[in-house]
């Protein structure tokens, strides 16, 4: 194999190889990268058997081929060569190692055969549609800092995309939660998805599909099948397994009944809520909220460290309230706010309180209290 190909391609097809690849590895083969050339393009392959990425970038290749060699160390190589440097690599197969030179720098590194590297099995699909990149970033973006960390209920380890009945009919809507706050975002739903079975998307897939979506022209091809999801733009496909469990009945933690309806800018809130948030331990930052007539009065009183109070002029006209929340939940729901104002609905200082954006129902936020 040899080719040249420029830094500045390289480098972006071997950043999103090299993140997919785990670090601490018992299995040699998964700390590398495949490198296919031929024809006028070069293809990066990484996986770590759950997660499969394939990047495809331009190159001249004077010589078809393939080889694997470690995705850290290629990457840390390339991300250190000067801009607008026209790369080299030549892969000798009798001493089993490629060269990487660019200007007069040289690199040898060692290869592993390449038909050790596992390929992961295509799978049928049964749902193939087209979503534009803002689409999916924002079903993605608003809804994965719900993702619950807790290992044992794995199958809240992600984000479950699915087709479900929305006010105006259906719609693709992912979920999270963490049984501590819950995001639910609908969007369109995209033609040819009617049939898409629901799948948990991994915590770890959603971090990998975000770099995909930043342009904003861009179309995303997905396909669903019961056990892959597979995102792919025209130079990279993503293809990931799905969480192996069952999505809890997540409406049934959706208050319907809430009725006291509080209306704050969001971005005052937010602020708000750090400030005061700053006083309080570490451990529970619990933030009070004391409704009252247009008033909301944020407080916090730690024992240790002190008290915190801050006043803000609200839209609220139902009978007083007090209900504390875990600061750190608030800030993030309130960061998810991309309008002016933010919907809070209570029902009691014991029950959950659902959060949305002004008169939106397409993103819906719940969050359960905490006492204080």
């Amino acid at each position: 194999m040899k080719l040249s190909i420029e830094r500045s391609d390289l480098l972006k097809a071997v950043s999103q190889a090299q993140s997919v690849v785990e670090r601490r590895n018992t299995i040699p083969i998964l700390a590398n990268v495949l490198i296919e050339a031929e024809g006028d393009t070069v293809q990066f392959r990484a996986t770590d058997l759950d997660i499969e990425v394939v990047d495809k970038a331009p190159a001249q290749v004077e010589r078809a081929g393939a080889t694997t060699v470690s995705a850290l160390v290629l990457h840390e190589i390339v991300r250190k060569l000067p801009d607008g440097a026209l790369v080299k690599l030549t892969e000798d197969g009798a001493s089993g190692r490629i060269t990487v030179e660019a200007g007069r720098s040289h690199f040898s590194l060692a290869t592993l055969p390449r038909e050790d590297f596992p390929v992961m099995a295509s799978s049928e699909y049964t749902a193939n549609f087209t979503v534009p990149a803002p689409v999916l970033r924002r079903l993605f973006d608003k809804s994965k800092f719900a993702i619950s960390t807790e290992e044992t209920r794995y199958y809240l380890n992600g984000v479950y995309m699915h087709v479900a009945d929305g006010e105006e009919g259906r719609v693709l809507r992912c979920v999270a939660t963490d049984g501590h706050r819950l995001a639910r975002i609908d969007a369109d739903l995209p033609p040819g998805a009617e049939t898409m079975p629901g799948v948990i998307v991994p915590r770890k897939t959603v971090g990998e599909l975000r770099k995909l979506l930043d342009d904003d022209d861009m179309q995303i091809a997905v396909s669903v099948s019961e056990t892959k999801v597979r995102f792919a733009t025209p130079d990279i496909t993503l293809t990931s397994k799905v969480i192996d469990g069952t999505f809890p009945d997540y409406t049934r933690v959706i208050p319907t009944g809430n009725t006291r309806r509080l209306e704050v800018d969001a971005g005052d809130f937010a602020k708000a809520v750090d400030r005061v948030a700053t006083v309080s331990s570490e451990r529970s930052r619990a933030v009070k909220m004391a409704l009252d007539t247009d008033r909301l009065v944020l407080s916090v009183n730690a024992p240790d460290s002190g008290a915190a109070e801050e006043e803000l002029a609200v839209a609220y006209s139902d009978e007083r309230l007090e209900i504390g929340f875990n600061a750190k939940y608030l800030l993030e729901i309130a960061s998810q706010v991309d309008r002016e104002n933010a919907v809070f609905l209570f029902n009691s200082a014991g029950d959950p309180t659902l959060m949305r954006e002004s008169n939106d129902t397409s993103a819906v936020y719940v969050v359960m209290p905490m006492r204080v």
